[in-house]
């Protein structure tokens, strides 16, 4: 009788299919993650805006994305104001607010998504700064520390009749408007009042110095934490109106209710 042969050994060596796709799962994580840590560390330092490589960098993006309508030196065209002398402030507030790119022609530019990243950002501010003096970046420091109390005050006197007192918003003429405030960063509001966006007044340190304005940003950031004591604020469209709203509905529905039961008498 044939003997009956082994079977042959296994390849020594060999990998199983799910182990190599463990291995690059694996390996794609643990990439993604260095590369996640090291953008945010990246994002978080602080960017020093004199530097000639940030300026570089932020003229190339200048040039790719707002040299159609402002000029390839920022000089300005038809569609678009001249840029030399308005500081890095102006930039970091109409970029970090994704004003601008503009995406369509109109009467003011809206909020958007902000279309760069924060170190991006930094860099078109230092490029634009370094055609011309302007206002800066306000510090954390600038921003932190306000008085409340003052800063109402202040608000209800400078910023009131086009933002409403609790920061609403409203409404201007020719399709323009004042944006709500709410969602505002602090660091955006201040440098607003630096530089007078679209239709907002300049307010330099002879109309408000630069503790008035952390007092503004106080008066607001504490509007954020504290929601309205009376319940349904109706959108904070204000008092008078609030008032007047009311006034109607109840009036309105008083005159509902006697015609209703003379009606019913009839």
């Amino acid at each position: 009788m044939s003997e009956k042969k082994n079977p042959s050994p296994r390849k020594r060596g060999r990998r199983s299919p799910i182990a190599i796709v463990l291995l690059v799962g694996i390996g794609l994580l643990t990439t993604g993650a260095a590369y996640g840590m090291a953008t945010t560390a990246t994002a978080s330092a602080d960017i020093d805006l004199s530097s000639p490589s940030v300026i570089d960098q932020g003229g190339r993006l200048f040039a790719a994305n707002c040299a159609t309508c402002h000029g390839m030196q920022a000089q300005g065209t038809q569609a678009g104001p001249s840029l030399i002398g308005v500081g890095a402030a102006a930039v970091d507030f109409q970029v970090g607010t994704g004003r601008m790119p503009m995406q369509a022609t109109g009467p003011q530019a809206p909020q958007k998504p902000v279309q760069f990243t924060d170190a991006q950002v930094k860099a078109l501010a230092a490029y634009v700064a370094s055609l011309g003096p302007g206002p800066s970046i306000p510090s954390q420091s600038a921003l932190e520390g306000g008085d409340v109390a003052n800063g109402g005050e202040l608000f209800r006197i400078n910023c009131a009749m086009c933002h409403n007192v609790a920061g609403a918003g409203g409404a201007l003429t020719e399709g323009k408007y004042a944006p709500e405030l709410k969602n505002s960063a602090a660091v955006h509001v201040y440098e607003a009042m630096l530089t007078g966006p679209q239709n907002m007044p300049v307010f330099n340190d002879l109309n408000l110095t630069p503790s008035d304005k952390k007092d503004v940003v106080a008066y607001l950031e504490y509007l954020k934490a504290n929601p309205s004591p009376g319940g349904l604020e109706l959108s904070a469209i204000g008092p008078v109106s609030e008032g007047l709203f009311m006034w109607v509905l109840g009036l309105g529905a008083i005159i509902g209710l006697t015609i209703w039961i003379t009606a019913k008498s009839n």
